[in-house]
Formats: structure tokens, C-alpha cells, sequence
């Protein structure tokens, strides 16, 4: 298992255990002209001739640079001066990364923690993806925000910018999605640490050790999101860890699940973030309540 490792980014410490230092570098940089008024800086990170830029919750897609610099100014402008957009913990390299960060309630109305996975080119940006839980600013905001299913994207330009991942991460993240896509709950065990971490951050539910997991996935991977019918769609980071990018089609049109490897290629941790505000409450109260021993 990896010692902990934290860097000071905008007053916070955040877990750098598993990422580069260039890449903690930039994307504080980032975080920084996000929080700031300088919509020229912000656009700095990206690069010009080619970038994707997609919310994945709600399918809003912005697929050209200028398109974006007109977002980012329009919400620069409209944002007050105590709006804040920090990262609380950074996985990979400056080929490709995930990023969890959050967006202060001054930004949207209700704090917004998400998960971006990031492709880098020449050191900028050229993809960028988010995910969140739809249930962070309530189901019928959420709503009002989404595109309509026939508009939503089919693809986030993962053909065109390619798979920048490390080897080693890309057969990791292909062998768990694939045994929670076939419903087999001790096959994505088996590719488990013994003292595993295991959070579904959407869900509220964490999770200890390898029985643990299995026990929970085994339980629910019918009623999850990531578990049968969903679809690998892309992978960032390097060889200590990273995430895969997920489908469920109907049911959930985008989820991540970040993995962190040990140095003989075993998960370590898993962190799953997806948007509950599709599902049942049902069917999430009685996947919470699996974990509760009776």
C-alpha cells in the first residue's frame, strides 16, 4: 500500500499520493484561474486547435475553443469574488488524469464535488470530461439542466484524441469493468487489495477490505449503474492509478470509477462517481442498506 502524499493547493491539502508532480502543478494552476476572474488565464490550460470540454451529467459538450471561452466568461463574470473551485485529490500523469475537485455553492447554488478526467497534448488540455451526482443540486435542477436524450453526445471525442493511459492501468480498469459488466462480483474482487478501500462517493458508502467489497458488489451489482450492460469508455492516468470513464445507456449515460494500484498491479482503492438522480430512491436505500449487517 502507497504513503500518503499531500500538496498545498489554494490554502487546502490535497492527495498527490498517486499523481506527478507536473501534473499537480498544472492542474493547481488550473484551479486557481477557475477561481479567478482572468477568463484568458483559464483558457491558457487549453489547447487551441483541439479540445473537448463535455459535463457528462447533464451532456452539455463543448467541442471548439472559442465556444468554450464564452462559457468560462460568461460564468467568470457571473460568479461572486467568494466562488471557489478547488481539487481535493489528483491521479496520473501529464499524459492523461483524474481530478476530483469541488465547486463551492456560490458557483451553481449547492456545492458540487465531481470528478474530471483529463487528456493532455503538448501540455495543454484537449479533453476534459466531468462527472457528478445529479442529486448534489436536487433531481428537478438537475433536470432542468439536461439535454434532451436524443441530444445527449454518443461519444466525448475519445475516438479522436485516442487512449493515453498506461498499460499497466488499461488492463486493470478493462478486467474490473468487464467482471462488473457480466454481474460477477468475485471476479472484480479477485482483482482486489486485501485491504482495499472501496467508496461509491454518489451512494454515501464506503467500504473496508476485500471480504467487505465483494459481499456489497455481490449484493447490489444488479441494482448499480456500473454493473451489467455497462461499457468501458475510456481510460486516463499512469501506472499507479487513474479511472475509467463508464456507460450504462438508458439507465446512466455516464459514471468514473477511479482506481489506485499498488506496485504489483492489485487495486488499492476505488471510487466510484455517478449520477444517482436517474435511479430509484428505492433502489438506493436498499443498496445502502445491504451494508448494514443484520
Amino acid at each position: 500500500m502507497s504513503t500518503s502524499r499531500t500538496a498545498r493547493i489554494m490554502g487546502r491539502d490535497v492527495d498527490v499520493s498517486k499523481a506527478t508532480p507536473d501534473v499537480v502543478q498544472f492542474l493547481a494552476s488550473y484551479f486557481e484561474a477557475k477561481s479567478g476572474d482572468d477568463v484568458d488565464a483559464l483558457m491558457a490550460h487549453f489547447l487551441p486547435e483541439s479540445i473537448t470540454y463535455v459535463d457528462a451529467t447533464v451532456g452539455w459538450a463543448f467541442r471548439d475553443w472559442q465556444t468554450l471561452y464564452d462559457k468560462f466568461a460568461e460564468l467568470l463574470e457571473a460568479w461572486p469574488a467568494e466562488a471557489v473551485a478547488y481539487p481535493t485529490r489528483i491521479i496520473g500523469d501529464f499524459d492523461s488524469a483524474v481530478v476530483f475537485f469541488t465547486d463551492s455553492p456560490e458557483m451553481f447554488g449547492h456545492e458540487l464535488r465531481a470528478a474530471g478526467t483529463v487528456d493532455f497534448r503538448d501540455g495543454r488540455i484537449v479533453r476534459w470530461v466531468d462527472t457528478w451526482d445529479g442529486r448534489s443540486l436536487t433531481v428537478e435542477a438537475t433536470e432542468s439542466m439536461r439535454v434532451p436524450e436524443d441530444v445527449y453526445p454518443g461519444e466525448f471525442a475519445e475516438t479522436e484524441v485516442g487512449e493515453n493511459a498506461s498499460p499497466v492501468l488499461r488492463q486493470a480498469a478493462g478486467a474490473f469493468a468487464a467482471a462488473l459488466a457480466a454481474g460477477d462480483a468475485l471476479a472484480a474482487s479477485s482483482l482486489l487489495h486485501q485491504d482495499v478501500v472501496f467508496e461509491d462517493t454518489s451512494l454515501h458508502t464506503l467500504l473496508e477490505g476485500r471480504i467487505q467489497t465483494h459481499t456489497f458488489l455481490d449484493h447490489n451489482l444488479t441494482r448499480l449503474a456500473y454493473g451489467p450492460e455497462s461499457t468501458l469508455r475510456h481510460v486516463v492516468g499512469s501506472a499507479e492509478g487513474g479511472a475509467y470513464e463508464w456507460s450504462s445507456g438508458g439507465r446512466v449515460p455516464a459514471g468514473v470509477t477511479a482506481l489506485e494500484l499498488d506496485e504489483d498491479g492489485a487495486i488499492t482503492r476505488v471510487t466510484v462517481k455517478w449520477d444517482t438522480s436517474l435511479t430509484p430512491k428505492a433502489t438506493l436505500h436498499e443498496a445502502k442498506g445491504s451494508t448494514i449487517r443484520h
